[in-house]
């Protein structure tokens, strides 16, 4: 498969995600979400591109990724196409190469999911399993580093958050889980729709934002939380392209998130 033909598939997939959206079945966006808590790193072109193809996917990796973690492909199963960047070297005029001048080019690359190998064990993640840990204390310094005040002063009533650019005050008497959430709800706010370059759109697409944001970084971490309610699905606002912006702001949102919260190093990932 070629670049080309791997766009025009991300185009039918987010086509088929965009009128699952417009019947009302909130349960794609969910679905859609789980994949990208699995797959944060890589882009939300790249995250159709896996849950299109592979709907159960829970970790891929390319041939040789694999098989220098002792894994190795089983015959005849089929790769996952997914789009990676290339560097290539400019020429000059005289049709030498220029070291200094690049181009980005993209190309289709196969990986493979941990089900379609066989080999050593993989070490397993440590999940929270409802409880946030040290998740919570990382959270907090990532926002503090950004100039953002964080307190436990009332909020509205009805309310567990609320995000007023450069504060965030969350209710005092929450769970860890729930605190969990409700501060990356707020944080996302902040990041998407307060401040230079903020996109604000309608209540509802605002909304499903910031709970998309915190439903990713939860997932990712282990925490079950009840974000990404089925109240708020219409991100596309009739049209696929601004559910495809939604969709790539969430990722990288959540992204910039988890790597900064995150145990270890962020491995590289491929980029639509």
């Amino acid at each position: 498969m070629k670049a080309e033909q791997a766009r025009t598939l991300t185009d039918t997939a987010l086509e088929k995600l965009a009128d699952d959206l417009s019947k009302g079945k909130s349960e794609s966006l969910t679905r859609y979400l789980g994949m990208v808590a699995r797959f944060h790193r890589y882009s939300f072109g790249n995250v159709m591109l896996i849950m299109w193809q592979f709907p159960d996917a829970s970790r891929v990796a390319g041939f040789n990724t694999w098989k220098a973690l002792n894994r190795w492909v089983k015959k005849g199963e089929k790769g996952i196409t997914i789009i990676a960047p290339m560097l290539l070297k400019q020429r000059d005029s005289k049709g030498n190469l220029d070291e200094a001048e690049r181009i980005v080019r993209f190309r289709a690359v196969y990986v493979f999911d941990v089900s379609q190998t066989d080999g050593e064990p993989l070490p397993s993640n440590a999940t929270t399993q409802g409880d946030p840990g040290e998740y919570s204390e990382r959270l907090t310094k990532f926002i503090e580093s950004k100039g953002i005040k964080l307190s436990n002063e009332p909020v509205p009533s009805g309310a567990l958050g609320v995000s007023t650019g450069g504060e965030i005050r969350v209710r005092n008497d929450l769970s860890p889980a729930q605190s969990f959430e409700v501060l990356v709800h707020e944080f996302a706010h902040e990041m998407l729709h307060h401040g230079e370059g903020a996109e604000r759109g309608s209540k509802t697409v605002v909304e499903t934002e910031a709970e998309a944001v915190a439903f990713v970084v939860c997932h990712s971490i282990g925490l079950e939380t009840g974000t990404a309610a089925s109240d708020y699905i219409q991100l596309h606002q009739g049209s696929k392209e601004t559910l495809a912006k939604s969709l790539d702001r969430i990722q990288k949102t959540a992204n910039t998130i988890l790597q900064a919260i995150a145990a270890e190093p962020a491995e590289e990932a491929a980029e639509v």
